[in-house]
């Protein structure tokens, strides 16, 4: 258990009649990579979406490193250290790039009241620091030339850098990145995956929804399957790329 940082245990969702996650369980272990897979509707993001707060299990439990957590708001499981990504974006096109940025950081940007009320010499350098720090951020994926432009304008493999990077300055302990690399070339899906492995090398977890399948073995060490809604196969991507059940739900039943 000392080895496991995030645990599902018979999670299901159930909207009106369809149920879209059915007794799911599974776990992530510290400093891997691991990936959710399966076809369109099988119960993926809807997963995220409740792992990470902005959806409530109709039955199950998660825990993260030991914690319950599906029954938190959003912002407290940001606060215990999950960050995630979204199958759309969700960046704020109106805020310049690092004020994107800026927006993580200051979650956890520490100032007493009177710093704040009275704008001491010490909250200006927090604020300069905080700069600096998100500037950082940036140079992750090749974004801080773009800092001081509105995030609109950004072209959109480079709005999806953007949220990779804001989500990496909440200092997450889990990453949660659904369909990352959706849209991006050839080229941003290298530099990308450049990135996802020096963040694990780094020993930051990992769990990744990615249509990409090539993308996915490449970077998962291990490999969840899910169909309609159950998991119907775990183990690594030589496994996964050999058992015959995956092999029925991607390429249909005779293959």
């Amino acid at each position: 258990m000392a080895n496991t940082i995030l645990r599902v245990e018979g999670l299901s969702k159930v909207f009106g009649g369809l149920k879209a996650v059915d007794d799911l369980s599974f776990e992530v272990k510290r400093g891997i990579i691991t990936a959710l897979i399966g076809p369109n509707g099988s119960g993926k993001t809807t997963t995220f979406n409740m792992i990470s707060g902005h959806l409530r299990p109709t039955s199950g439990k998660i825990y993260f490193d030991g914690k319950r957590i599906d029954r938190l708001p959003p912002y407290k499981i940001a606060r215990l250290g999950i960050a995630r990504t979204f199958q759309n974006l969700e960046i704020f096109g109106h805020l310049t790039v690092v004020e994107n940025v800026l927006l993580a950081i200051n979650s956890h940007f520490k100032v007493s009241l009177l710093e704040d009320i009275f704008r001491l010499p010490s909250f200006f350098r927090k604020e300069k620091e905080s700069l600096k720090e998100a500037l950082s951020y940036l140079r992750l994926l090749p974004l801080e030339d773009w800092a001081f432009k509105p995030a609109s304008s950004l072209p959109f493999g480079l709005q999806r850098y953007l949220e990779i990077v804001r989500a990496l300055a909440a200092k997450p302990r889990l990453l949660l990145l659904d369909e990352a690399a959706s849209g991006l070339d050839a080229n941003e899906k290298a530099i990308l995956a450049s990135l996802i492995k020096k963040l694990q090398r780094d020993g930051l977890s990992i769990l990744l929804v990615e249509h990409d399948i090539n993308l996915t073995m490449e970077l998962a060490d291990e490999v969840i399957v899910l169909d309609q809604g159950r998991k119907i196969a775990q183990g690594s991507p030589a496994e996964i790329q050999r058992d015959p059940r995956v092999i029925a739900v991607y390429l249909g039943g005779e293959a």
